[in-house]
């Protein structure tokens, strides 16, 4: 997976999970590095296989590694994390090597489930709900994998968590 290790290794994306770290140290609640980065890869790419998905691997790897990128740019400045992430997911892809590039509608897709990851495109009316079948997939996979790699159910912080209790991972399963 030579396109995912260029993300990995590319200087914006390790910028911008540096941030994040540095900005979640002191967090109590879920962080989101580079483990939950991949815990969401590795979820995603489960539910694509179980699922029948059809979707590239390394498509699902680089939209879960790229999900909560924007996180590092919220905590600065507010913007919501999905927005922020659109774009900063946008010239992290753009970074990558010319022959690593991802086609069109990949990164289409890709950026897609980067900036739907939590719902709804808020202010992108048609970006929302008119997403390629394959954007659509991911962006549900990205999803349901973000909810999924959370260990709820053994979490110190359970009980002051703004999470309610039906959004909450509370069994083992993926």
């Amino acid at each position: 997976m030579e396109r995912i290790a260029a993300i990995a290794e590319g200087e914006l994306f390790t910028r911008c999970l540096a941030g994040i770290e540095a900005a979640e140290a002191d967090r109590v609640f879920c962080r989101h590095g580079l483990p939950h980065l991949l815990d969401v890869a590795r979820i995603a790419w489960i539910l694509n296989l179980e699922r029948g998905c059809g979707l590239h691997r390394d498509v699902v790897y680089a939209a879960a590694l790229l999900h909560d990128i924007g996180r590092a740019a919220q905590y600065q400045t507010g913007e919501p994390h999905d927005e922020a992430g659109t774009r900063i997911a946008a010239e992290v892809l753009d970074a990558l090597p010319v022959p690593l590039r991802f086609d069109g509608a990949d990164r289409a897709a890709i950026l897609h489930a980067v900036g739907g990851h939590r719902g709804p495109l808020a202010g992108r009316e048609g970006d929302a709900h008119e997403g390629s079948a394959t954007a659509d997939a991911l962006t549900r996979l990205i999803k349901e994998a973000d909810g999924r790699s959370r260990a709820c159910f053994a979490c110190s912080a359970r009980d002051a968590c703004y999470w309610s209790e039906e959004r909450k991972n509370l069994s083992i399963d993926i």
